[in-house]
Order: structure tokens, then C-alpha cells, then sequence
């Protein structure tokens, strides 16, 4: 009671308010807030774990730490993180920059007719989900490649709403446990491979091959489905890059990467696709469903900007056939909209029409006077995409492919190896390159070496170079049954051109912020001095780990190569991420020195959320 003076009762109340508010503040340093501030959602976060262990996607440099966050924790070599919070099973398929209930909830104010809703719009702190994303029940691990191109297992993508919409064009079916893919697509109800044979015919390609004896190799499928056609095209050695926006086909890029097929969840709307310019010898859309007349036909220039001289569009659509009048409108303005931008047509058949793009510049410099569309600012890189609004103008080649009349290429294969021009654009050698391409072949023979007792022929399928550099990682897999979605930071050097020089496929990227992708789509991670180049621009190390984890497939693997504190710093969080040290290897001979590289390579466990709460129990 009030003035009562008894004061051991009054110490020991103390004694023990102190004790409640010292456990209550190492439970917040060491597991953070389960709610943020204004919170709407139900999913579990992580926002506030102190100065070190910050799990809010952030890229403000703080200028006046100059230590290291490699090695702070790790004083004590003993600290080992014990648990993650689990998200809740609704959040089993979270793409945290493509997330539309964040949309409504912040009330984002953006025009539904330019496909603003379907860009990236990552969450605030605040509303950041920092929780491991756990499988569906009873999740599977994938069928394996060349299976999986044709079946995947149901109750790892439960959805079959696609198989009932589209029952009639073949694109997937409803099989019992199973979710099987015939081939089909909206225009080719009888079969891509066919579909695919036809094109070929129409531009008359030796024996009906669209791969053109090797010239032909990278394509861009828009608004690709679920990759039949990209799928397809794999037996014909042409690496397709199909993309399509998570719309009202939900779900359909995670069944193309369940089922091994590279893909990337991606729309045309105000900002540039994440591809250099002159990456694609064939662009794809087969009622995409996409005007492209609309702003002076910006989308149709997006494309051009991405295609190599000589490209070409294939085009299957009501407006290349239909006689009513509306098709016929759209047909005549979309053909004079084509010929302002030198496009010609190469083969037009049935319910297809296929456009091709000059070699030169001499018919945009033929134009008459206040042609539109303009051609672009002598100032635009049309190389830079991270971010980069789009704009309605024609980019026009550079001098040394003008002067080539093309891209100067080397057909498939040889391209792999080949020096590709545009290196020079980077001040790189013929003999630089060379060196990378032994590095890292010798690299990944060591890698496959350290996983031998952990991988067969088809164990992984869908792979991912976190920082591809010249896309050397992928090169050295050419004789494995594997694709790699080469990553290129959106602030280094734009090497992503020499990789799709290359006749591989790969994305820009921040990662400082969530991949444009499903959880658990990805094999294997291969991540080279990604942790270091992170601390640098002052992002958190534990965020990127936590957004690996949702990224690769449960039995996955990740392979660190990078400094030995954050090899250290990553050793501590195994336990807590339902990773196991598979090995841990010195890079390179005789490097003792802390600067020196080394090799960890790690196993993602299958587990469940019910698991997860028992272990942290």
C-alpha cells in the first residue's frame, strides 16, 4: 500500500522489475519486433534487432561506422542463432516486391491501364515480412529434369485454376496428384513444338529448325503462360527468356520454374525491361494480350530496343488475320507504326505474322524529317535499365554495329567461348576474358569436387549467379543439364550485355532488395563476394540470407565464395535459417590472410513450420 515502509517487499519488487526488463530486452535484441508500427497484415517481422543485426531491407550507408559487420557478433566464435520466426502458411507464396495486398493496404495511388500494379514496389521497413517462408503441406521435393517439363507434383503449386480456364488450349491439366502440361498455349492448342516447327518453315530455316544453324539462340517470350514455348525450345538449343506479370494467371511463372523452365515475373509497363539493349535475336507474343499502339507505341520501341539487328518479332494475334473492323484498324495502324520504325515484314502466314528488324541505321537516317517515333537522345544508354522509364523513341545501333551490319556474333556453340565484341565496351581483353573462362572452370570443377556426395546428374536443374560478372560460372556448366539466371548488381559495370553476347540469359539486380521471383524456385545458389559488396552499400547481411532461403527449394544448395569473417558470420545462422554445412574450403592454395576467399558450400533441409515450432520451443 501507499507509504507502507517496507522495504524488503519494495527491493525485491524491484529486483524483480529489473530481471522482467533485462529478458524482455535481450528478447527484443535477439529476435526483434513481432509487430511493426500500423501493422495491417498477420505476417510475422523482424524490424528492430540493434545496430548489428538490422533486418529491414535498407541501402542507407551509414558513413560513420567503418567497422566491419563481419566479426562483430563474432567476439564470441560460440554465438550461433538458434531460430527465425516462421511466416504464417498464408504468406507460402510471397514475393515481397510483388505483393498486391501491400498495394491496397499502403493505397498506392498508380494507373491500372500503364500496368503499374504489376512493377516492383517493395515494402517500407515497417511492413517488411523478415520471417522464413515455409513449404505447402506435404511439399514434395520437384520432379526432376526432362520429367518436370512435362508434370509437376500438385500439392507444391496447388492451384489448378489454370487448368480449368484454359482446359481448351492444352495448357495444363488437373491429373490427380499430378499437374501435367500437354504443350498447348492460346495459339497453339496442339502443341509448341509444332507451333515452333511452323515459324521456322515460314522464314525458311534449314530442315524447320528456329535455332537457324546456331545464329539464332536467345528469345524473349512475352507473356509466356506457363513456358510451353520457351520450354520447347530447349531441345533446339535456344535459351528463351519467358516472362509475364503476376496477374490475373496467378502462379503461372512458378509452375514454368517448377517445371525447370527458365523464366522471370516481369511486365511491360512505364520502366525498362531488366535486359541491355540487343540481347534477343526473336521476340514472342502470341495473344499476349498487349497494345501496343498505346503512347506512341512505347512497348513495341521496348522491344526494339531489346532485339539485335536483324531480330525478329513473330507475332500471333486476331489483328494479323481478323477481318471485322476493329482488327482491321489496329492491324493497319500497328503496320504503319512498324514501317516508321524500319521493321519489315519476313513471313506472314495464317494467324502469324513475323517483322524483322534492319541491319543498319541507314533507314533511320533515310526518315523524313519529324518522323516519329524520334530517335533517342544521343545521351541515353539504352543499356541502362534498373529503374529507367521507358521512353517512345528508337535506339539506334552503335558505330561497331553499323559498320558490322549486325551483331558480329559466332553461332551457337562457339559463342560461348568466343570473344564477344562488345567487351571492348568495358576496356576488357581477348585475353582477359580467356583467363576468366579457365578461372572459373577450374572454380566449378572444385565446387561439383566439394558436392560429389551430395548430387547426381539431375539434381539440380534452375540455378542462379548472384553476381555473374562476364557469366564464366555459367559457361563452365555448359556440359551439365542446367540453366543459370545470371544476376549482374544494377550498380557495378553493365556486364550483363557480354553475358547475353554469350548466348546466356540473366536479369539486373539490387540486393539490397527481394528477387523478382517465387519461394523456393531455384536448385542451387552461387554467391561470390555478394556478402562483401552488400556491407558496402550498408544492406543487411541477415536480409539477404533470410531472402535466399525463400528463394532456393528445400535439399537445395547455396555455395558462398567470399571473405572468411562473412564465411564465419554465415557459419552462425545455420541452425536458425534449416541450413547445413555440407563444406568449408580455402578458395585458393596457401591463403591465410582474412582478405583471402573461402568456399562454403550449404544444404537447405526440408522442413515444415510445425517442425520449426517445435525446435523453437
Amino acid at each position: 500500500m501507499r507509504g507502507r515502509s517496507d522495504g524488503g517487499q519494495n527491493r525485491h519488487l524491484v529486483t524483480s522489475l529489473c530481471v522482467m526488463v533485462v529478458f524482455f530486452g535481450l528478447l527484443f535484441l535477439c529476435y526483434g519486433s513481432f509487430f511493426g508500427p500500423g501493422k495491417q497484415h498477420t505476417g510475422t517481422t523482424l524490424e528492430s534487432v540493434g545496430k548489428l543485426r538490422s533486418f529491414g531491407w535498407s541501402s542507407d550507408n551509414d558513413g560513420g561506422n567503418s567497422e566491419s559487420i563481419f566479426g562483430q557478433e563474432g567476439g564470441d566464435d560460440n554465438f550461433m542463432l538458434k531460430t527465425f520466426p516462421v511466416c504464417d502458411n498464408r504468406h507460402s507464396e510471397l514475393i515481397p516486391c510483388l505483393d498486391r495486398n501491400l498495394i491496397y493496404q499502403t493505397r498506392m495511388k498508380l494507373d491500372l491501364n500503364l500496368m503499374e500494379h504489376y512493377e516492383r514496389h517493395c515494402p517500407q521497413p515497417e511492413r517488411r515480412y523478415n520471417c522464413l517462408i515455409p513449404p505447402p503441406p506435404s511439399y514434395k521435393i520437384p520432379i526432376k529434369w526432362p520429367k518436370s517439363r512435362d508434370e509437376v507434383w500438385k500439392v507444391n503449386i496447388p492451384h489448378t485454376h489454370l487448368a480449368h480456364e484454359k482446359s481448351d488450349q492444352n495448357w495444363m491439366v488437373d491429373a490427380g496428384e499430378k499437374i501435367k502440361f500437354p504443350g498447348g498455349g492460346t495459339h497453339f492448342h496442339y502443341g509448341a513444338d509444332k507451333y515452333i516447327a511452323s515459324i521456322a518453315n515460314m522464314l525458311n530455316f534449314p530442315n524447320n529448325n528456329l535455332n537457324n544453324e546456331g545464329r539464332l539462340r536467345t528469345v524473349l517470350d512475352v507473356g509466356c503462360g506457363v513456358a510451353s514455348f520457351g520450354g520447347y525450345l530447349l531441345s533446339s538449343n535456344i535459351m528463351a527468356m519467358s516472362f509475364a506479370p503476376n496477374d490475373v494467371h496467378q502462379n503461372q511463372i512458378q509452375f514454368a520454374l517448377e517445371r525447370g523452365i527458365p523464366a522471370y515475373l516481369g511486365v511491360l509497363g512505364t520502366k525498362r525491361l531488366p535486359y541491355p539493349s540487343r540481347s534477343f535475336e526473336f521476340a514472342h507474343c502470341s495473344r499476349c494480350r498487349i497494345d501496343w499502339l498505346q503512347r506512341d507505341g512505347i512497348l513495341l520501341l521496348e522491344l526494339d530496343r531489346l532485339l539485335r539487328p536483324g531480330g525478329y518479332f513473330a507475332y500471333s494475334s486476331p489483328e494479323a488475320y481478323a477481318q471485322d473492323e476493329e482488327d482491321l484498324r489496329i492491324w493497319r495502324e500497328m503496320s504503319a507504326l512498324v514501317e516508321r520504325m524500319c521493321w519489315k515484314i519476313a513471313a506472314k502466314q495464317n494467324q502469324t505474322v513475323i517483322w524483322v528488324k534492319p541491319l543498319t541505321n541507314d533507314c533511320y537516317m533515310n526518315r523524313e524529317p519529324g518522323t516519329r517515333p524520334p530517335l533517342c537522345r544521343t545521351d541515353d544508354d539504352p543499356d541502362a535499365v534498373w529503374g529507367v522509364r521507358m521512353e517512345a523513341c528508337i535506339t539506334p545501333y552503335s558505330k561497331q554495329m553499323h559498320r558490322a551490319r549486325g551483331s558480329g556474333l559466332a553461332p551457337w556453340p562457339a559463342r560461348l567461348t568466343t570473344t564477344p565484341p562488345r567487351l571492348a565496351d568495358f576496356d576488357y581483353t581477348s585475353e582477359m576474358f580467356a583467363k576468366d573462362m579457365e578461372i572459373w572452370r577450374q572454380r566449378v570443377d572444385k565446387y561439383w569436387s566439394l558436392l560429389s556426395l551430395k548430387i547426381k546428374p539431375n539434381t539440380v536443374r534452375n540455378l542462379m549467379d548472384m553476381k555473374a560478372n562476364m557469366g564464366s560460372f555459367a559457361a563452365a556448366l555448359k556440359d551439365k543439364d542446367v540453366w543459370v539466371m545470371n544476376v549482374v548488381p544494377e550498380d557495378g559495370p553493365n556486364t550483363l550485355k557480354i553475358i547475353y553476347d554469350r548466348g546466356l540469359i540473366g536479369t539486373v539486380h539490387d540486393w539490397c532488395q527481394a528477387f523478382s521471383t517465387y519461394p523456393r524456385t531455384y536448385d542451387l545458389l552461387h554467391a561470390w563476394t555478394v556478402f562483401s559488396e552488400l556491407e558496402k552499400k550498408g544492406c543487411s547481411a541477415e536480409d539477404l540470407l533470410i531472402e535466399m532461403d525463400r528463394i532456393l527449394r528445400p535439399t537445395g544448395f547455396v555455395i558462398v565464395r567470399d571473405k572468411q569473417p562473412v564465411v564465419k558470420f554465415i557459419i552462425k545462422y545455420l541452425t536458425a535459417l534449416h541450413w547445413e554445412s555440407v563444406a568449408v574450403a580455402d578458395a585458393e592454395a596457401n591463403s591465410d590472410s582474412e582478405d583471402a576467399e573461402m568456399v562454403l558450400v550449404i544444404q537447405k533441409k526440408m522442413w515444415s513450420a510445425d517442425e520449426s515450432l517445435k525446435d523453437s520451443a
